[in-house]
């Protein structure tokens, strides 16, 4: 395929065929092997200082990329850190990154390029190319690589936000359970006493802190005291 057939309506339209992020970034790496030429593609993610290769095609980029994770360095994890684009034009002649340079050119790769992805987000990564010439990048077009590059950023910035929002309605489901337990053992409180809701939040919170639990789990310890049954979550509304 040439480099217009990578356009972005066409990278779109993958990310809407492929039923999984990882799919999606399998078809992306596959694609940047067949414009590159190369011997090798692999796309790392970086969350948390840990790297992983989550795709890859063609031969030698994984263990080349493993290499790099092993010491800790290399132009892969050069390129997601910095957010810059790296080219190794010849491994023979390289000087950075340890013995890197030397166990690529054992495996038969001679140059390498990396493309940041994703850069300054929570998810930082790379796509890696690896060929057997040496300089095979210096005159490639990269216009289409930066374009599969972006496209890869876009779905796992998407990933990342679907995510995202199924931990915040995670939180909050446990936040509507706590607050139901609490105003259960508030209208206990309130009926026993005969106070207002703030003066039995009052012996509440006194109790939590002297007995050193959480509010939450006392709270739920005197219902089910009282009532021989553990609290019942609230029930969720359907939708009208």
């Amino acid at each position: 395929m040439s480099a217009e057939d990578y356009d972005s309506t066409a990278i779109t339209q993958w990310l809407l065929d492929t039923e999984s992020l990882e799919d999606f970034l399998q078809t992306l790496a596959d694609a940047a092997l067949d414009l590159s030429h190369a011997q090798g593609a692999g796309l790392t993610l970086e969350r948390d200082g840990r790297p992983l290769t989550v795709v890859s095609a063609g031969t030698a980029a994984t263990k080349l990329d493993e290499k790099q994770y092993g010491q800790d360095d290399g132009p892969c994890l050069q390129s997601l850190r910095t957010g810059r684009e790296l080219a190794v034009e010849d491994m023979l002649t390289e000087t950075r990154w340890g013995d890197y340079p030397a166990y690529a050119a054992d495996c038969g790769i001679r140059s390498s390029l990396s493309l940041p992805i994703a850069a300054r987000t929570q998810t930082v990564g790379a796509l890696n190319l690896y060929a057997a010439p040496p300089d095979s990048f210096g005159q490639a077009d990269l216009t289409a690589l930066r374009s599969l590059t972006a496209q890869a950023s876009g779905g796992i910035a998407l990933a990342q936000r679907i995510a995202d929002t199924q931990e915040f309605a995670e939180q909050m489901q446990t936040a509507m359970k706590s607050r139901s337990v609490i105003d259960q053992a508030l209208g206990v409180i309130m009926g026993q006493r005969r106070c207002t809701a703030d003066e039995a939040f009052g012996v509440l919170r006194s109790a939590s802190q002297h007995r050193n639990i959480k509010l939450r789990d006392l709270c739920a310890e005197l219902i089910t005291n009282i009532t021989g049954q553990p609290p019942n979550p609230p029930a969720l509304r359907p939708r009208s």
